[in-house]
């Protein structure tokens, strides 16, 4: 009798230790890329007229070049798709972008462009071959020097989000779009972080997978709430 009790009990509490386990929400695991002490893994962009790239306070700082200035990462195990990367970053001076992201999806490439176009445009480029400029998915957004912002972008199968602090900019349906970079972009590939004739620095960069339900989402063309 007692074993067949013991059984029962196990039988009923199965089901709800199933249920606990798909009702909690998966953990995210973030990967660190900087280390906060060198360059390792990075290297500075190879860009024409690049300002200096370094390690100064814990932060990487990219100091104005002729116009371009950036990090790339230099690791070859950065993801294609189903992740999210983040980045905190800042300008000091300058009125152009100063964290444009580019990233891989699958095997093409886009940038997100963060304060471009005169200091306020935040859109990707290169969509069907319209820059961020032209393409129509740009928004604008006043950035302040000195002030610490967080970065995020999501890859999916079908789809690309972004965000930048809690404001969401981008939820854009990349099932038939042909995405690329601007030329002058091109050394940032795979994975770079760069400004344009302005003094940035980057206080953190980490990237994680996404979960389940994440990519359940970021796999359908249109939009899911």
């Amino acid at each position: 009798m007692c074993r067949f009790a013991s059984f029962l009990a196990i039988g009923f509490l199965m089901p709800i230790v199933l249920m606990a386990q798909e009702a909690t929400p998966q953990k995210e695991v973030w990967k660190s890329l900087f280390d906060g002490k060198t360059l390792e893994g990075w290297k500075s962009s190879p860009f024409v007229g690049e300002g200096k790239v370094f390690v100064r306070g814990g932060l990487i700082v990219m100091e104005k070049g002729e116009k371009l200035t950036g990090v790339t990462f230099t690791k070859g195990d950065f993801p294609k798709r189903d992740y999210e990367v983040e980045i905190v970053a800042r300008k000091l001076e300058g009125n152009d972008f100063f964290a444009t992201t580019t990233f891989p999806v699958g095997d093409q490439f886009a940038s997100l462009v963060v304060g471009g176009w005169g200091g306020t445009l935040v859109g990707i480029s290169s969509v069907n071959g319209a820059d961020a400029s032209e393409n129509g998915f740009s928004k604008n957004k006043e950035f302040e020097a000195r002030k610490w912002y967080t970065i995020k972008v999501r890859v999916g199968q079908k789809r690309i989000q972004t965000q930048i602090d809690k404001e969401q900019f981008h939820d854009l349906d990349t099932s038939d779009a042909r995405l690329s970079v601007r030329f002058e972009v091109q050394p940032s590939r795979p994975f770079g972080v760069s400004t344009y004739d302005t003094l940035g620095e980057i206080q953190s960069v980490r990237v994680r997978p996404l979960n389940e339900k994440e990519k359940k989402i970021l796999a359908t063309p249109d939009k899911v709430d």
